[in-house]
């Protein structure tokens, strides 16, 4: 399991790397409704692809292998206690907007700039994605219990509609 004291932990790691991150995922949930409200099999951190070498050492520095690798659209990296990091390369435009590769190459995911927001994780401000941005990427296939949890996180946070 990912706690808040691994997020933070990794958070601080990266920012003392230098490289940009936002949470997404089941944590970013939690940072936009300011609370912990399930516990969480991995971390979702959405990175500048221009970044990804100092993301990638300075994880492995702490013990983290890549398990996965399905690039340019997303890979994960493991530690030996079987913590997990989901990363997702973006590439930024002049204006902050920013894309993600999919396997549509011709759809790539879109990223507004708006979508680059702060939550907090045990009081602690962090970067995320914004509640709209999640619900965009909660669509189009069936939901989990998780997925449904979080999008009712987001509903009674935000008051927002869901699409599940």
């Amino acid at each position: 399991m990912m706690t808040a004291e691994d997020v933070l932990f990794v958070l601080a790691l990266l920012r003392q790397a230098n490289a940009d991150v936002w949470i997404g995922g089941g944590w970013g949930i939690d940072a936009l409704v300011g609370e912990q409200t399930r516990t969480h099999r991995d971390l979702d951190l959405m990175h500048r692809q221009d970044q990804e070498d100092v993301v990638v050492a300075a994880l492995h520095e702490v013990g983290f292998v890549e398990t996965l690798n399905w690039r340019p659209i997303r890979f994960v990296v493991t530690a030996p206690d079987g913590r997990e990091i989901d990363l997702h390369p973006l590439v930024f435009a002049d204006d902050g907007s920013a894309v993600q590769a999919s396997p549509e190459p011709e759809r790539p995911f879109t990223y507004p700039s708006s979508c680059f927001v702060t939550g907090t994780i045990h009081g602690t401000s962090v970067a995320c994605l914004s509640a709209e941005q999640q619900v965009y990427f909660h669509q189009g296939y069936e939901p989990s219990e998780r997925d449904r949890h979080d999008m009712a996180q987001l509903r009674r946070a935000y008051g927002i509609t869901t699409h599940f």
